[in-house]
């Protein structure tokens, strides 16, 4: 699928899209550069000319192959469709992940591109944009952050979490003493590519969602399962890009971490989760 030196092309993609793209635009938008697709949920003038640029390019990479970008998807939904395709190849992208912090002025977004062929993710890459780290992960030769391998390890410490604000809200609350100390620090960076960039780095220990995006997921999941972990669905499936967005996620660089925050969570009794339009 991938010939030798596509990775790099793709990883070099996102580089230059970034530098075109989005940089030059933090924090130098105009109000008329930011819109709500719905309430809380946000798209700038950097997200559209992002994935615009990125489609042009991965179609010069793999000739063909469609792309399935969050933009795109919001003109014509049917392209999620295609992830589920037995047989299909697509490229799922995320132009602009963390577009609420960068319309604010935050500087935690990041850029996300995976691979999948025939429902399955095969190539992920996530570019931490501000700080340039690049991680990078391609099924069954295992993930990279800044070129250097990841393999991960159970912490010495309760594990650290990123973790939606409703879970994190119920667990403090629902939890007594000794379950809640079974886990660490709970916290979000409202990115998640960000996010999947500090997983791998250590800097926290698992993640844990609700609802899932392929866009937002798909890669991360591949990479931290590629650097020895897992990626499960709430209900203790493995996780798969084409399952659907409200199934949730809980995913680590270790299988025990994530037995240990899916512990958690099981006892916890959360409100139903009502799926955005």
């Amino acid at each position: 699928m991938l010939k030798p030196g596509d990775s790099q092309r793709v990883a070099e993609l996102m580089r230059e899209t970034a530098a075109a793209e989005l940089l030059p635009r933090f924090r130098n938008l105009a109000k008329e550069d930011v819109r709500q697709k719905r309430p809380g949920d946000f798209v700038t003038v950097a997200d559209v000319a992002s994935e615009q640029r990125l489609a042009s390019g991965l179609a010069s990479i793999l000739p063909g192959v469609p792309v399935v970008g969050e933009e795109a998807v919001e003109g014509d939904a049917g392209l999620v469709d295609l992830i589920a395709r037995p047989g299909e190849t697509c490229w799922v992208v995320d132009p602009l992940d963390g577009t609420s912090n960068f319309a604010a002025g935050r500087d935690r977004f990041a850029m996300i591109v995976c691979l999948i062929h025939d429902r399955e993710t095969i190539g992920g890459w996530i570019l931490d944009v501000p700080n340039d780290r690049l991680a990078v992960a391609l099924k069954g030769q295992g993930t990279t952050l800044d070129g250097v391998p990841v393999l991960g390890k159970p912490p010495d410490r309760p594990p650290k979490g990123l973790v939606g604000y409703r879970v994190r809200k119920e667990i403090d609350r629902q939890l007594a003493s000794a379950p809640r100390q079974r886990l660490g620090e709970l916290t979000t960076l409202n990115c998640a590519g960000r996010e999947y960039i500090e997983l791998l780095s250590g800097a926290f220990d698992f993640n844990l969602y609700r609802m899932t995006k392929p866009w937002d997921h798909a890669a991360g999941a591949l990479m931290l399962a590629e650097a020895g972990g897992q990626a499960l669905r709430l209900n203790g499936e493995p996780y798969r890009p084409a399952g659907r967005m409200e199934a949730g996620i809980v995913a680590a660089t270790s299988s025990e971490v994530v037995a240990e925050a899916k512990a958690v969570y099981e006892m916890v009794q959360m409100p139903l989760l009502v799926p955005r339009p």
